[in-house]
């Protein structure tokens, strides 16, 4: 049996929305919210808060949560996710991003499954077909195109596929949870930034840079649009408050 342990980087001082990690989605901390959909997976051993701020860590050890202090002026979560995973025992490390209050723990299997399948796959993580045609063109939501062994081989900020002609096709947005053999995932921390990911924000395009695959699985959760939505800036949680009203969720 593999190791899996998840872990949910999380500060303070977000760039678009500070304190997010401590946002109330209907009564609870949106961290409290990821970690207690995270404990719903069975693809998980154990389960951790990496955080460089007290505020965060408070409230996390008050619903019970366990916490690892990581160090202030990391430059993305997996740098935050490579401090942590230092003092822990892992074969396989899930990045779970911090701003899913409404995540659905089977995302955590169907990013786990493929690294335990294959053991030659370095990382993993999700997708699911884009239905509201506003997103299309919105570089808030990232898409992913793959391969037809289901590897990743782009993620952009754009449309993509372009639709030059009249052919149907599907476009895919990317669910930024990720797993990596832990191996990897200090190896991948320790690379270079590379062009593509400089020009597009995007820190999964360092792997594909580096010549490392990624597998990409459309998640099967009934509903991926809200399970798959994450809250990053302040019209966020307007929309998140939207999407709850629709679905008649106080």
């Amino acid at each position: 049996m593999e190791n899996v342990i998840g872990i949910i980087p999380a500060r303070y001082a977000s760039t678009r929305l500070p304190g997010k990690a401590l946002e109330d989605i209907l009564g609870k901390p949106m961290i409290q919210r990821v970690y207690e959909a995270s404990q719903q997976s069975d693809a998980l051993r154990a389960l951790y808060v990496a955080t460089d701020d007290e505020r965060i860590a408070k409230v996390v050890r008050g619903f019970g949560g366990n916490v690892i202090m990581t160090a202030t002026g990391h430059a993305s979560s997996t740098d935050r996710l490579a401090e942590a995973v230092m003092e822990l025992e892992a074969d396989i490390v899930v990045n779970i991003q911090g701003d899913y209050p409404f995540l659905d723990p089977l995302m955590i299997r169907e990013c786990v499954d493929p690294l335990v399948e294959d053991p030659t796959l370095p990382m993993a993580t999700i997708m699911r077909a884009l239905s509201n045609p506003t997103d299309l063109h919105n570089p808030d939501v990232v898409k992913v195109v793959i391969n037809l062994k289901r590897d990743a081989m782009y993620f952009s900020r754009s449309l993509l596929p372009f639709p030059r002609g009249y052919k149907a096709h599907s476009v895919h947005e990317h669910i930024g949870i990720f797993s990596y053999r832990r191996d990897f995932l200090i190896q991948f921390s320790q690379l270079p930034p590379t062009p593509l990911e400089q020009v597009e924000k995007l820190e999964q395009l360092r792997a594909l840079e580096h010549g490392h695959r990624i597998r990409v699985t459309l998640t099967q959760s009934e509903d991926s649009l809200l399970s798959g939505f994450g809250v990053d800036k302040a019209d966020d949680l307007d929309r998140l408050e939207d999407m709850l009203e629709k679905r008649g969720i106080p």
